[in-house]
Formats: C-alpha cells, structure tokens, sequence
C-alpha cells in the first residue's frame, strides 16, 4: 500500500492509519503529509505511526495552547486538558504582574515544576507578559526537551521537586504550577497502550491513590511561595476534593475548578497574605 502514497496520498495514508487503529485518521495524514521531507522520510513516519508510535513522537512536536512544543521520544506528551491547567496559571500570573506593577516591583516569578517538555512554562512566557520563568525536572531527558522549548524565555534545572530551586526563591514565588503524576499504581495498566509503551511510567505514576507527588509538593509550598502566591495542580475530578483537602492540611486556601469542554480540574491554593 505505501508504494501508492503519492498516487492518491492522503486517501491512502489516512486508510493506512485507519486500518491501524487511529481515530483522527484523516487529519493524522494531513500532519505526516506535511511533515515529510521526501517520499522514503513519509513512508517511515507512516509505518512508525502505523505500528503505534505515538505522532508526537513521530511528528516530534505537539501543539499546546497554539505554541509548537517540541518532544522528544520518551518525554511525557502534553496532554489538551493541560492547556486548561496553563490558562489558570497564566490568569494568575497576570493578576499577580499588576499587583507587582501597582506597587512598582519586578516580574512576577513563576515556577514550572514537572515540566516535562516545557509546554506549561512556554504558554506562560508566551501569554502571561514579562515574568520570571523557572521551570523543573526529575528526568534529564525532559530538562533537555524543556531547554529546546523555553531556550531564552527562563531557566531549566534538574532535580526533584524542589530541590532543584536555588534557594533565593523561597518566599518569592507569585505562582508555581505542576501537573503532577496523578494515576493510582493499581491503575497504570488501564492507561492507553501509547502512553504504556512509549511514554515514561515516572510521568503517571502517582502512588496508592494517584496524590502522592502532590502531597510533596503542597507539603512543602509555604516556604517557597510568596504571601498571596498561588499553587496550581492539575488532577482528576474523582481527585479533585481530596487533592483541596490536603491543600487546606498545609496552609493554603483552596479551590476546584473544572472544564468540562477539557475534562479537566485544577486546584488552586493560595498561601494567606
């Protein structure tokens, strides 16, 4: 069938890739048409698709929230329900650069931890106006795709959590997000066959009830948020008022919101002025 590609190209690949399993077949073919340099570099990227590659990794980029996010195999893809986690941050970045600007202070400063590609720290560099970018990592081969993609617009540091924050931001940060591992253990083995074989196990893993990483990361928020700073994580609606709770245990206020157009919840906390 591929030896055809160019007679009738994307009636062929979309059926190539409907025959394979994929849903969005037709525009899946529009994007590795496009992509292709040659016919031999289109048949690859059709045959990697074909036998389940995930097309980001075959494609190696994914878009988020209109910016072109460059991944790289065996980095956690961003997901279209993380641009709802994005706008919440970027909201609070703006609200947090006019409380700066009123009274005559710097750009806010934002904190990207688990940021895998990057794509989080991207669309607020690109949407939140002038701040302070960090962005963090425990996988070195995310810290590199994430370097790709931030480049110039913040820095990117390896570590775990917050151990790989320099020390002069404690108490400064107006708004750290993290899209945390939120999958229970028990539950890894329902994820969708891509995300199993392709993507790194670390990125959904949550522990026992899917909350762990964010226990650690709302435990240990109050020291490295400004008064009035926001912590912002996205988990699941089943999560979501367990995930609060353990917010409100470590001092901070906290607040649900959803989309259902995303299928996506957030939990907002907020350290006490």
């Amino acid at each position: 069938m591929l030896d055809s590609l160019f007679t009738h190209p994307r009636t062929v690949v979309a059926a190539t890739l409907r025959a394979a399993g994929s849903v969005f077949a037709e525009e899946e073919a529009d994007l590795l048409i496009d992509a292709a340099l040659s016919e031999a570099d289109r048949n690859a990227m059709i045959e990697r698709r074909a036998s389940g590659v995930p097309l980001e990794y075959v494609l190696g980029w994914a878009e988020f929230c209109g910016n072109r996010i460059a991944v790289d195999p065996g980095v956690f893809i961003p997901r279209r329900r993380t641009e709802f986690l994005a706008q919440q941050a970027i909201l609070s970045a703006r609200e947090a650069a006019c409380a700066r600007a009123s009274a005559a202070g710097s750009a806010p400063v934002v904190v990207d931890l688990c940021c895998g590609t990057g794509a989080v720290g991207v669309a607020l560099a690109a949407a939140a106006g002038t701040v302070e970018l960090y962005a963090a990592d425990i996988d070195p081969a995310a810290v590199r795709c994430a370097q790709r993609n931030i480049g110039a617009a913040g820095r990117v540091l390896e570590g775990d959590l917050y151990d790989a924050l320099p020390p002069a931001l404690r108490g400064r940060i107006d708004v750290l997000v993290a899209n945390v591992p939120y999958v229970p253990t028990d539950a890894m083995a329902l994820l969708a066959q891509e995300a199993r074989l392709y993507e790194p196990p670390l990125a959904f893993d949550g522990g026992a009830d899917g909350l762990d990483v964010l226990r650690q990361v709302a435990g240990a928020a109050t020291p490295w948020v400004a008064p009035g700073g926001r912590v912002l994580i996205e988990t699941s609606a089943l999560q979501a008022s367990a995930a609060a709770e353990i917010f409100v245990a470590n001092g901070l206020d906290a607040r649900v919101i959803s989309s259902d157009e995303l299928d996506a919840s957030v939990v907002v906390g907020t350290r006490p002025s």
